[in-house]
């Protein structure tokens, strides 16, 4: 069964840090593309991050140089380091497989990241 499970959420004051850890199971973790997704409360979920399975970026233009997706295919865990966090960042997280994110067959629970002074 594909499973992810995120973690590394919390409260922080705007200028904080977190990084995010996804542990995946039940796939082929290390031929897959990932990539790590937020939703806030009202508002439609978007993509935040993308990593290949050979290490190539792609962020979403208002995290560039605030944010790093990193991925440890030993430990088949993707990673979302989250620097000069800001309000706008504040949803729930969650990682994906790209393409079971467009086709909607599963979302796991995500983590909480909540930017407030």
């Amino acid at each position: 069964q594909v499973q992810f499970v995120e973690s590394g959420g919390g409260l922080v004051q705007p200028g904080g840090s977190l990084r995010l850890s996804c542990s995946a199971s039940g796939m082929m973790f290390s031929i897959l593309t990932m990539g790590w997704y937020r939703q806030a409360p009202g508002k439609q979920r978007e993509s935040v991050a993308v990593i290949t399975s050979g290490g190539s970026t792609n962020y979403k233009d208002s995290v560039k140089g605030r944010f790093t997706i990193s991925r440890d295919n030993v430990r088949n865990t993707v990673y979302l380091q989250m620097n000069s966090l800001k309000h706008e960042d504040t949803a729930v997280y969650y990682c994906n497989d790209p393409v079971l994110a467009a086709e909607g067959d599963y979302w796991s629970q995500g983590t909480q990241v909540t930017v407030s002074s």
